[in-house]
């Protein structure tokens, strides 16, 4: 290093850790998906599955990206499945029993949202609670709630809120000829436009704004960002906070997808969220991750599911247990690789 600041020559910086991780799973997913279309092609060389991909998983995206968020500061939140059953319930009942419209539905969706994230960061950042312990009963009170609101499953009627259901956005340059000759675009649902929105803008968040550096600070060492004058739970706080309007957002997201309210929906989002979160780059322990690298966590969790399927292993356990060995896979990447890559900086530093 010496040598070469006498030669004038600059030092070429090492990748930061969360860039090293996001490289990884863009490359996995990319690598994965390749293999895919060679090996199965099929379905996998078709632009419309690749398009549903985002289209069936928009609401997940953002509720993955709300659990990065709190997780980047070492938090976790297994609340947003249950707030999401409870945000559609709640919004399905209040079109078709009040009146309800569009807007409406969407105030109750970013209410619902809000109020759990600030209750729960509240408790977490303010009180001491252990996250986990907190957003679980977060969890149970928003699946008991979605019963209270109807005990059985509804269904949006409301036309202008099913016009924007069925709208879709198609991408004339993308699509399958059909076998009567004629071109089929491909196209993509108005929750893929809203998901990648949220994505950007957290990224940009995340990047370039003072707050966003107070969540990693946080995450990596909440007694050094205290020293350094940051406010850890206000940090905290806002961080649960967002989570909530996120899980708002993916509530409403979710049922421009499906356009009903049942006390089952997003079964599981949580741990598929904190999962993609973890396939992403995102350390449990906090301090690395990004929403981008959450985006193609999503998706590489996904088209394993897809890979599964393709076998011809059309159980739902057999897509369990490869989420689960997928899951472990990159917790033993992340582990060795921060580990080797930490000796080696030290080593560099000496």
């Amino acid at each position: 290093m010496a040598l070469n600041k006498l030669l004038g020559k600059k030092d070429r910086q090492p990748l930061s850790n969360t860039t090293l991780l996001l490289t990884i799973t863009i490359c996995t997913f990319i690598g994965m998906y390749l293999l895919a279309m060679l090996i199965w092609g099929g379905g996998f060389l078709n632009p419309q599955q690749f398009l549903d991909l985002f289209n069936n998983n928009a609401y997940l995206i953002i509720a993955a990206c709300g659990l990065t968020i709190v997780m980047i500061t070492g938090g976790i939140d297994i609340s947003v499945g249950g707030s999401i059953a409870l945000i559609t319930m709640a919004s399905v009942v209040f079109m078709e029993d009040h009146g309800g419209g569009i807007f409406s539905s969407l105030l109750i969706s970013l209410g619902i949202g809000l109020a759990m994230g600030l209750v729960q960061g509240f408790f977490i950042a303010y009180l001491k609670i252990q996250p986990f312990i907190v957003t679980l009963a977060g969890m149970f009170f928003a699946r008991g709630m979605t019963t209270i609101v109807s005990k059985v499953p509804r269904t949006a009627s409301n036309e202008a809120f099913l016009r924007l259901k069925d709208f879709f956005i198609d991408i004339p340059f993308l699509g399958t000829w059909a076998r009567n000759g004629n071109w089929i675009p491909s196209s993509i649902e108005v929750g893929v436009v809203i998901a990648i929105a949220v994505v950007l803008a957290l990224w940009a968040m995340l990047k370039w704004t003072r707050f966003g550096r107070n969540l990693y600070a946080v995450g990596g060492n909440s007694e050094s960002a205290l020293m350094l004058g940051i406010n850890v739970k206000r940090t905290q706080f806002f961080a649960y906070l967002l989570c909530g309007l996120l899980a708002g957002i993916a509530g409403f997201v979710y049922l421009l997808h499906t356009g009903a309210g049942n006390s089952s929906n997003a079964t599981g989002a949580e741990m598929q969220a904190i999962a993609s979160s973890i396939i992403g780059g995102t350390l449990l322990s906090g301090g690395v991750g990004t929403v981008i690298g959450t985006l193609f966590g999503v998706m590489s969790l996904k088209t394993i599911n897809n890979i599964v399927i393709a076998s011809g292993l059309r159980e739902p356990y057999w897509q369990s247990i490869t989420t689960g060995l997928m899951l472990c896979f990159f917790i033993l990447l992340q582990s060795v690789i921060l580990s080797q890559r930490k000796k080696k900086l030290g080593a560099m530093a000496g």
